[in-house]
């Protein structure tokens, strides 16, 4: 898949990881049988949980680190499973003014906007917001507002963060499979057939705004902080084994840059960093 360094200007191919195990899984009759009865079901990723949470997963840190090319210079690297170093934390500064719009993760970012009849068309499925949400609530403020995409694969920092100063107003977990979220199974829907928890937030600038942590294979677990209030890029949570995604869906009163809508239009995701900017918000409130 094609993504865009915003810092070297280049495009570059993400390094798939297990990109064979993938293709079988979803472009194969065998494949497709067993990722239907074994792999996508949450047992699945729970037993893998079992071994990368126990000290004989710890050798598997340093081939890891060397094979995805990870900066570890912000990082203790005395980790005593192969989940903890994934799970690493370090220090995150909000330097960004008030009307400055964010990344909320280390990701790969998508943008796309909502229309009138509250869907949006991504990687060539058709998604309604009622569908991503499981909710029959009255969505119709976001007409005409965007719904940006933060895909992280498995070398990102997985940790995340708020968008923008605010408060809970729900919250609210939906079951479901765990597909791997990358661009292979998107003939599955994965924003409406895998787990994922649901935030609807009452922010400063934003206004309301809805985030979904979208749980993918071997993604069984999205752990998110249990607090009321926030600021802008406090840590919200993190997901623990494996690639994911989080949807971020608001109102149209913001201005995403231009890099990254052309590329979006063009089926090419965006490398970006926590607290990097995105965008402009113009229209602050609620």
């Amino acid at each position: 898949m094609n993504i865009y360094d915003r810092k070297t200007k280049k495009i570059i191919c993400e390094n798939e990881y297990k990109e064979g195990a993938l293709d079988f899984l979803y472009n194969t009759v065998t494949g497709r049988i067993i990722l239907k009865l074994v792999a996508a079901r949450p047992y699945f990723s729970k037993i893998r949980a079992i071994y990368m949470k126990s000290t004989a997963s710890k050798k598997d840190i340093i081939p890891f680190i060397k094979k995805y090319n990870i900066d570890m210079t912000y990082y203790n690297e005395n980790y005593k499973c192969f989940n903890d170093f994934f799970i690493r934390k370090r220090t995150i500064k909000n330097t960004s003014s008030q009307n400055e719009l964010v990344a909320i993760a280390d990701s790969k970012l998508s943008v796309y906007r909502i229309d009138e009849n509250l869907r949006l068309n991504i990687k060539h499925s058709v998604y309604t917001l009622n569908e991503i949400l499981k909710t029959e609530q009255d969505l119709k403020q976001f007409e005409n507002g965007y719904c940006l995409v933060f895909r992280l694969s498995v070398s990102d920092y997985h940790r995340y963060c708020f968008i923008d100063s605010g408060r809970y107003l729900r919250r609210y977990r939906i079951r479901g499979l765990l597909h791997t979220v990358r661009p292979i199974s998107s003939r599955y829907k994965v924003f409406v057939r895998n787990q994922r928890e649901v935030s609807v937030l009452e922010t400063e600038t934003l206004g309301k705004v809805i985030t979904v942590e979208v749980g993918a294979l071997l993604v069984g677990c999205i752990r998110n902080r249990p607090i009321s209030e926030f600021s802008k890029l406090d840590e919200k949570g993190y997901f623990e084994y494996g690639g994911s995604t989080i949807i971020v869906l608001i109102k149209d009163k913001i201005k995403i840059d231009g890099d990254i809508l052309e590329n979006s239009k063009n089926n090419i995701e965006t490398k970006v960093v926590i607290g990097e900017r995105i965008g402009e918000i113009i229209d602050c409130g609620s």
